[in-house]
């Protein structure tokens, strides 16, 4: 297809956009054009599940954005991985499937969101699954993405730490994405399939791209959004040396993902009028919203020294990881098939609080001493360690993206504001005292020597905090940046995902949650993808 036969341009082919290609080109009536500004993942460490320690600092792979300097974490500057390669940072995380707590979407639709309340959602969901454990009234089973329910090669010291965590107050669940989220899961299920990463480019786009209406182009990315008047008729992208356009007949679809989707939305004059003319950007549409309402998930790890072996002791020595290599290459089975994350959870802080606040996460090695230019996953600590850890499930605090200059090469400015509520930092101090809790009981306690982060010495609940303030950091779900709501004074797209006070410009992405979902935002994220491919092939068959 030569550039401008195409009725949709999307832009982005993360977890959102390759669903949204999928989708959109399904019925073969729409021309669709989809630019990565990343390269092919066809990479050995992205198809490795427990590879992706090796890609968490490629720049070949990652954008690699730093927040600024967080008065929250004691002033220091957070590291903000996200995927540049096909499938986005679905190509780089730690494939944990979680879809959100059904009030998460419950609270979406309160807001004025019509359309993706819980029982608008659960369809979405259940449609793209391929659930391992079978399809039931909450699963879906059949389509295009495959979810393992991940019970084979767990390391046994998962099932001491279920127990210690039931003793500690909370129950089995053997699905948390099924009836209920609250409970210590049976295992984490993850996008996973044969061993290989499952990301949205191999659940989705591979399928799609064998369809004739698809085009997808690599290495491309986008610098501006062209407009007639306030219509959004196609892009600009950069490829190399050569600066290339393409238009849409119909619609151009933005899905960047919570950092890029805002910067090429103020690159084109939509957003805060007072800041875009600081830059010497014309402003197209005022929105105050735009790059604002940032949300993320902060987490910590508690790490324990063992009295038994671990994976510690099973992936640091060159013949341990000699083994597990040649085993994975052989069966595609093993410990380097799975995700660092084996087991956990979700967990209120009190009795006061209705629902799930906190996310669990149990891992079977350690990490304490860094690599250079890499997670040091397949290097873990040279003793017998795990960690416990957490992250919130609906913080507070907000932050904002936005541009730095009008150069759409330059990255933009993340100011996250973590622990800036209090509200934030007290529910952190009843979380990390429940995981010391879960470390107390039997049977984990008897299998613990000593705790090594932050340590015994750290017991008041002042200290508690400055060590959270200092060691705690993001689990990658930024989100929000484009938030969806009824009208521009509360956010930047409408229910319908199309961008405020413009015609022809959807977001459709991590962006447009009006809210913060409960766990890992990947499996959101797709949904938010397919979900909004409905919706546009609904609006064009009008």
């Amino acid at each position: 297809m030569m550039q401008g036969d195409f009725d949709f341009i999307v832009v982005g082919a993360g977890a959102a956009g390759c669903a949204l290609a999928y989708k959109l080109t399904e019925n073969g009536r729409y021309k669709v054009l989809l630019l990565e500004a990343g390269g092919s993942d066809r990479r050995f460490y992205i198809t490795m599940p427990m590879g992706y320690g090796k890609t968490f600092y490629d720049p070949k792979l990652n954008w690699m954005y730093s927040a600024e300097a967080d008065p929250g974490l004691n002033g220091q500057v957070d590291y903000w991985p996200r995927g540049k390669v096909i499938g986005g940072s679905s190509a780089i995380n730690a494939m944990v499937y979680v879809r959100g707590d059904a009030s998460d979407y419950e609270d979406w639709k309160a807001a004025g969101n019509t359309g993706w309340g819980w029982d608008d959602v659960l369809p979405a969901y259940k449609a793209m699954e391929d659930y391992e454990g079978g399809g039931d009234q909450w699963r879906g089973s059949g389509g295009p993405l495959y979810i393992s329910a991940n019970k084979n090669y767990l390391h046994w010291t998962n099932k001491p730490f279920r127990e210690a965590a039931m003793a500690a107050g909370m129950k089995l669940n053997a699905d948390y994405n099924g009836a209920a989220q609250e409970g210590v899961a049976t295992s984490f299920q993850l996008t996973t399939q044969g061993g290989m990463r499952n990301s949205a480019a191999r659940a989705f786009l591979k399928p799609a791209r064998k369809r004739s209406n698809l085009a997808v182009v690599s290495n491309a990315q986008v610098t501006r959004i062209l407009f007639e008047g306030k219509r959004a008729v196609g892009v600009e992208y950069k490829r190399g040396a050569s600066l290339l356009t393409a238009k849409a007949g119909r619609e151009v679809i933005i899905s960047g993902g919570t950092v890029n989707s805002p910067q090429l939305l103020q690159l084109a004059g939509i957003g805060d009028a007072k800041h875009l003319q600081g830059l010497g950007i014309d402003v197209l549409v005022a929105n105050n919203n735009v790059g604002r309402n940032l949300k993320d998930h902060q987490g910590i790890n508690y790490t324990y020294r063992l009295k038994v072996p671990t994976l510690n002791d099973s992936l640091r020595p060159w013949y341990g990881k000699l083994w597990f290599g040649l085993q994975y290459l052989a069966t595609r089975g093993g410990p380097l098939s799975l995700s660092i994350n084996q087991g956990g959870g979700f967990f209120r802080t009190n009795e006061k609080r209705t629902r799930p606040n906190m996310q669990l996460y149990y891992q079977a090695f350690s990490t304490l001493i860094p690599k250079n230019n890499e997670r040091p996953i397949l290097s873990p600590d040279p003793f017998s360690g795990m960690s416990l850890g957490l992250s919130n499930c609906r913080p507070t605090s907000t932050g904002e993206i936005m541009i730095k200059s009008a150069d759409p090469l330059d990255k933009p400015k993340i100011t996250a504001n973590i622990f800036s509520t209090d509200h934030d930092v007290q529910e952190m101090l009843e979380a990390v005292k429940f995981l010391r809790k879960i470390a107390a009981q039997e049977p984990l306690k008897n299998l613990i020597v000593e705790e090594l982060r932050p340590g015994p010495a750290v017991q008041s609940d002042k200290d508690v905090i400055a060590d959270f303030r200092q060691r705690s950091g993001t689990t990658f779900h930024p989100c929000c940046t484009n938030r969806m709501a009824p009208t521009a004074k509360d956010g930047v797209v409408d229910p319908r995902l199309r961008v405020h006070g413009v015609d022809g410009l959807r977001v459709i992405d991590a962006s447009a949650m009006p809210g913060i979902v409960s766990g890992n935002i990947n499996g959101p994220s797709m949904m938010i993808g397919w979900r909004g491919a409905e919706m546009i092939l609904q609006d064009s068959a009008n």
